[in-house]
């Protein structure tokens, strides 16, 4: 089996983080996140971007993010 980039412990890390933050606090980080997200897209867009790889790592966070903020959500 291939080894992976990312260990799955390090992103269940990421998750526990953001589960332990409030719905406030995971709203802001949502926007800031989808902010750094279109800046790096239009970097891209410009050739200015180095790391092509850090929009979709960014991608991936804004779902982390919206995923839990949906969890506490269907809770409350």
């Amino acid at each position: 089996m291939a080894a992976k980039k990312k260990s799955d412990k390090a992103v269940r890390d990421a998750a526990d983080k953001l589960r332990d933050m409030s719905a406030e606090e995971l709203r802001g980080k949502l926007t800031e996140q989808r902010q750094e997200l279109m800046n790096a897209r239009f970097k891209h867009a410009a050739a200015q971007l180095e790391k092509t790889s850090e929009l979709k790592a960014m991608r991936k966070q804004v779902a982390r993010i919206e995923t839990v903020l949906n969890e506490k959500e269907q809770r409350a």
